[in-house]
């Protein structure tokens, strides 16, 4: 099952209490305070792991609580630090505070971790408080409270190329065809209703990550279908493959289909109209009205956008357009280097 979104609790272990306690020896009068100080409480740490796809593990799973620090003990024995909490999420985990939807931090690197909440400070025992005028000193200090959170946290799958289009527009198919992803394909609106990640292997160990993600219908930035729930998973994405289905199996226009798609992409993010898009015309095995495909393309040029003819099936095309995928990327790439170049001089 794939969950995008959890809310979990969160709190740092308390720390420990000091203790009063004075020395008792045989043959040593007026011993002196002896009481240790408490342990300081755990810390709660949210860690991205990349082996890590979904936050399923943490639906069921809300509290996490890290260990409380131990009391103090008599001959000036401090007691053990608690222990850490570690919650690993997906890698792309955004975390918000709960109440406010403030966005606390985005993990969006292997490895990179965040201090959710800190633990308390452990408490002075007595012999922490001797001085030369109160040499036995009859009060220790209590361990402070962890840190109490309530978060929510959203996972953004991070993908080089993203797949929108209408429902039932062949996006499964195609990362079946050109990866080893496996989605389900069926002959009905809405056959993917998670987004799915497909490894494209180009050759001399350069591959690209494409995500498949469920259907877009008008109005789908206010609810309609699935609304816009899975929307954001492409805000991550480098470029935008967008297919139409020019087949006339579907009863649809191929050229509304572009545009209404473009629309509702604008609606939910502004951004999302200006990131690099490649047209693709799909099922074109099945094409019995040329005009269809003729009309898609002369829109397309007109907007400024490569257009592409693929048919996945018989795998018509998809070479040429994996290959052409592979070459923006990398000049998407070079072009953010330079841009980071001369943001630096």
């Amino acid at each position: 099952m794939f969950i995008d979104r959890v809310k979990i609790h969160v709190q740092g272990g308390h720390g420990g209490n000091g203790v009063t306690a004075f020395r008792r020896e045989k043959f040593v009068p007026r011993g002196g305070p002896s009481g240790g100080d408490g342990g300081r409480g755990g810390d709660v740490w949210i860690v991205a792991d990349s082996s890590l796809n979904t936050l399923l593990h943490l639906r069921y799973n809300p509290e996490h609580i890290a260990e409380r620090g131990r009391h103090g003990e008599g001959s000036n024995c401090s007691g053990r630090d608690g222990e850490d909490r570690t919650v690993r999420v997906p890698v792309g985990t955004q975390i918000f505070e709960s109440t406010t939807g403030q966005l606390l931090q985005d993990l969006a690197a292997d490895g990179s971790r965040w201090l959710a909440a800190k633990g308390g400070r452990g408490g002075f025992g007595n012999s922490h408080f001797a001085t030369s005028t109160n040499r036995a000193p009859r009060y220790h200090q209590m361990g402070s409270e962890g840190e109490e959170l309530e978060l929510q946290l959203e996972l953004k799958l991070l993908a080089d190329v993203g797949l929108v289009g209408f429902p039932n527009a062949g996006k499964s198919t195609l990362i079946s065809t050109i990866s080893a992803a496996k989605p389900k394909i069926a002959d009905y609106p809405f056959t993917t209703l998670e987004p799915h990640l497909g490894v494209v292997d180009l050759g001399d160990f350069r591959t690209f990550v494409v995500a498949d993600m469920p259907g877009l219908i008008e109005g789908a930035h206010q609810g309609a279908g699935l609304g816009d729930r899975f929307l954001r998973h492409i805000e991550r994405t480098k470029l935008l493959l967008h297919l139409v289905d020019v087949s006339s199996v579907s009863g649809r226009d191929a050229v509304a289909d572009y545009v209404t798609v473009n629309h509702e992409l604008r609606a939910y993010n502004p951004e999302l109209a200006q990131r690099p898009q490649i047209v693709v015309a799909t099922k074109i095995d099945a094409l019995d009205e040329p005009e269809r495909l003729e009309n898609l393309k002369r829109q397309v040029v007109a907007d400024g956008l490569p257009f592409y003819e693929i048919s996945s099936v018989t795998n018509q095309g998809t070479k040429e357009l994996v290959a052409a995928i592979a070459v923006r990327l990398d000049e998407l790439k070079e072009s953010q280097q330079d841009g980071v170049i001369e943001l630096a001089l």
